[in-house]
């Protein structure tokens, strides 16, 4: 293949870690000038592509590129946004083609999750089948945990470290005023469908009667009066309770806890904030003192607490997505291959799209207790190696410093607007 330019995007719920999948990237792709030109980005994502919003990475200095890898965000913009399928809207793909045949354009790489595999497909097989050369990759990305295929997503890690190190500070503040005020502290994190980071805040409780008391995944429906039970208990045994409850928490009959009645850009249902509801539960039927709280976005966005085990493996598969590019190989995606355990090793490996686009990987039912409370031994062996080590970024002045790019767009070629 002829030296080519290469786009690439971010996509999605941004993490701690994929500005160091960028920084891979655009690093490797810097020292393949022979295959690649300049590596461009997309503006918010596809829609840079959509719309011909292009950054031009090459005005960036090494230097700049090199603090992405400690910088959280997205340091060119994100977005939600899912390409219909061809039969629905064809005129997405041939503009899309249209950019990138007016730059030059011979790599797409594309960073997300489940959505953005499915983007990197499609773009992939539209690419062939209009008969133009693209080479695609998609690159592993989200806090979920949820993809197929790798054995952990970029991006968790660090999100598994920050909700365990937070629970466990907050149960000792619990605990330390629980005779005579606050009994019962809830902490609500992330995951629609599967209940990976809800998991990650078990890593806080290493022996008996230590926080979290109480687990709740959206694998388990949710039982009012079990939960009210257990609570109880815990309040009788240990003093207090400290809760860990998904975002995507489902009544017996499926429906969200939390459902808002609003749907997100991806179609997926807006969820309104269960932990309240839970505490409110407390209240009324236990009459106890509560406070509860909602990680949200300080738990992906959390830089200053990244596992190192993410950082590394962030970086890894920005590097192995541009090493696959420029051998050809398109419609893949570089995974995480465990090797091992104890000791904890792990390699990069390469799976295909189809096998990964629209597949969601769920917590595994012997990863929970049998009352469905709290994890068990073998999930905490699975966890454990995703929190270790630390990756400080640099402070200046008692706050950590992290990178902001120049982001100087490249000049438009097509006279065309393109409305999204």
């Amino acid at each position: 293949m002829a030296k080519k330019n290469a786009f690439y995007a971010q996509s999605g719920g941004v993490t701690a870690t994929i500005n160091a999948t960028a920084c891979g990237v655009i690093e490797t792709a810097r020292k393949h000038r022979r295959h690649i030109g300049k590596v461009y980005a997309g503006r918010d994502g596809i829609i840079g592509a959509l719309t011909e919003d292009l950054i031009d990475t090459s005005k960036e200095s090494a230097a700049a590129i090199r603090a992405l890898r400690h910088t959280p965000g997205g340091a060119f913009g994100s977005c939600r946004y899912k390409l219909k399928s061809l039969e629905e809207n064809q005129a997405q793909y041939e503009r899309l083609i249209e950019v990138f045949k007016a730059h030059d354009i011979g790599y797409f790489f594309y960073n997300g999750g489940n959505d953005s595999a499915d983007t990197s497909y499609k773009v992939s097989q539209i690419a062939a089948k209009m008969g133009y050369p693209l080479v695609c990759i998609g690159v592993p990305k989200t806090v979920d945990n949820d993809l197929a295929v790798t054995d952990c997503c970029p991006g968790f890690g660090s999100v598994a470290k920050y909700v365990a190190t937070s629970i466990r500070e907050a149960g000792f503040d619990v605990a330390s005023m629980a005779r005579t005020s606050t009994r019962v502290f809830v902490l609500e994190v992330m995951g629609r469908h599967a209940g990976w980071i809800t998991a990650a805040c078990g890593l806080a409780a290493e022996a008996e009667g230590d926080g979290p008391h109480i687990l709740l995944f959206p694998e388990i429906p949710f039982d009012e009066e079990r939960f009210l039970a257990k609570t109880d208990d815990s309040i009788r045994r240990y003093g207090y309770c400290t809760v860990g409850v998904s975002e995507g928490l489902r009544w017996p009959d499926g429906k969200f806890l939390s459902e808002s009645g609003l749907r997100d850009a991806f179609g997926h249902a807006q969820l309104g904030g269960v932990a309240p509801l839970i505490a409110q539960l407390v209240r009324d039927k236990l009459k106890q003192k509560y406070h509860w709280a909602v990680a949200d976005y300080l738990q992906r966005s959390a830089r200053h607490i990244a596992s190192k085990t993410d950082v590394l493996q962030s970086y890894a598969v920005g590097k192995a997505a541009v090493e696959l590019a420029v051998k050809g190989r398109s419609g893949v995606m570089p995974v995480i291959v465990r090797k091992s355990a104890r000791p904890y090793r792990w390699t990069i490996g390469v799976a295909d799209l189809k096998d990964i686009a629209n597949h969601e990987k769920m917590m595994p039912r012997d990863y929970i207790t049998e009352d469905g409370f709290h994890i068990t031994e073998k999930c905490r062996q699975y966890l454990a190696p995703l929190v270790q080590g630390e990756d400080y970024p640099p402070y200046r002045n008692g706050l950590p410093a992290y990178v902001k790019l120049k982001n100087t767009p490249v000049p438009k070629k097509l006279a065309a607007a393109f409305k999204i």
